[in-house]
């Protein structure tokens, strides 16, 4: 019960979607109260003290009170990609339009405002959380920090010159140096080691960029078994699958981000079963790319921490966690003929506490409990898309489409108030996107 202590924050007057046992449980005419950053209680409206105590309230009017989403795994600067090619095979998507894309634009300008217009979009749909992969990350490092957004960061690694790293043999150092340039910079940003592939780093590198992970207690993010051509082609040349052949390079553990994970096999489920290794699975960029469908009910049987990812908006092609919710929740239905699959209270968790688990964020993100850190979100709910009301779980997986979101806070800080954008300068950003888009475009109709 609030008393007389002073609270930076309270928002009043919603259905707070709290938790009790690990069930959800939603409390009509709720409060949330924020101090420091962290959510100091919980409660109904009941037990309410006094508004004076608090330094700023803000009224949810009737919306629905929840955490923040998280979004596994993305690549931030792509926006700039968006709708550049699409309706292809992922190696000819990636080895015809995108690699030479990259080669071409990306730079410091393109990473920095292409991850503002990607944490802009994020926020405005909900997200408050994010794991980040690409190049020059220290330009999308600059761009989340301005945003007020909570991330992973990884700086790619990758056998052939990249940009801010024309010189393959310096891919550690540039990792190295991401690292020790960002940590302890924000308690918001968490710097790490994106390693693109098995297929595009060799064993060497692989080994190298783990141990950097270990020394400075970074995750480890890679891709793994996103095709079966990549499967096909590490067992021709290694003679293992891939999760069996990272495991054998001792990559594999509770730091250690495997993304994708679409074609395993169910010793490959028991492998990272066994060394605890969290998964991200993206299943519109998978549909999109038709890659394969990652047997996600398989994973959450063995006790595997799993989280959704939007992957990169040129290949999904939008950032919207409630999207991915619900097109999980529909596919692995109709995958498997069976509607009882992958319940819509499964599926938020992934967006929620177990896909912050599989960031390294468990116990501090993903839930509106006391302790945990201030990253909640508001929703509309007078949208006809919303109306009626019977079971809010069953809303945010199956109807609400990102739209719905007025307000965002990450860490207690105000970052998007009655839908309004407040955590930077939203027009200067598009913009500055639409200059560079320009650049790609006259590229592009070049090459045809």
């Amino acid at each position: 019960m609030i008393g007389g202590g002073k609270y930076d924050l309270l928002l009043v007057n919603g259905l707070v979607m709290s938790r009790s046992e690990d069930q959800v449980s939603p409390l009509m005419h709720g409060y949330v109260a924020v101090k420091d950053g962290v959510i100091a209680a919980v409660g109904p409206a009941s037990e309410l003290g006094p508004l004076e105590g608090a330094a700023q309230v803000i009224d949810a009017a009737g919306g629905l009170i929840m955490p923040g989403l998280v979004n596994g795994h993305v690549h931030c600067p792509m926006t700039l990609f968006r709708g550049l090619a699409d309706d292809l095979p992922l190696m000819t998507w990636l080895t015809r339009h995108i690699f030479p894309a990259e080669s071409a634009h990306v730079g410091e300008e393109l990473v920095y405002w292409g991850t503002k217009l990607a944490c802009a979009e994020m926020l405005l749909s909900g997200t408050t959380c994010l794991a980040d992969g690409y190049f020059l990350e220290k330009h999308a490092a600059r761009a989340v920090l301005e945003s007020g957004l909570r991330a992973v960061l990884g700086q790619g690694v990758i056998d052939f010159p990249a940009p801010g790293v024309p010189d393959p043999s310096r891919n550690i150092d540039a990792a190295r140096d991401f690292i020790q340039e960002w940590q302890g910079v924000s308690p918001l940003l968490s710097p790490s080691v994106f390693c693109h592939s098995p297929y595009t780093c060799s064993s060497e590198t692989l080994v190298k960029a783990k141990a950097l992970a270990r020394a400075t207690g970074a995750l480890f993010q890679i891709h793994v078994s996103e095709t079966e051509a990549e499967v096909n082609r590490i067992k021709a040349e290694k003679g293992l699958r891939p999760v069996a052949y990272l495991d054998s390079l001792g990559l594999l553990d509770q730091s250690t981000l495997a993304v994708h994970c679409v074609h395993l096999d169910q010793a490959e489920i028991d492998l990272l079963a066994e060394r605890k290794t969290p998964v991200c699975v993206c299943v519109e960029s998978q549909m999109k790319l038709a890659s394969g469908l990652a047997p996600l009910e398989a994973l959450l049987k063995a006790g595997l921490e799993v989280a959704l990812g939007t992957d990169g908006p040129a290949s999904n092609n939008d950032l919207n966690m409630f999207g991915e919710m619900r097109s999980t929740a529909l596919l692995f239905k109709v995958a498997g003929l069976n509607p009882t699959a992958l319940p819509a209270s499964q599926v938020l968790d992934l967006a929620g506490p177990r896909g912050a688990a599989a960031l390294g964020f468990a116990g501090r993100i993903g839930s509106l409990l006391p302790g945990f850190r201030a990253d909640v979100i508001v929703l509309d709910l007078d949208r006809p898309n919303l109306h009626p009301l019977y079971h809010p779980v069953s809303h945010l997986v199956y109807a609400a489409t990102g739209r719905e979101v007025k307000t965002v806070m990450v860490n207690g800080r105000v970052l998007v108030r009655d839908g309004r954008f407040l955590a930077f300068d939203l027009e200067e950003t598009m913009n500055r996107v639409r200059e560079i888009a320009r650049r790609i475009r006259a590229w592009d109709e070049a090459r045809k």
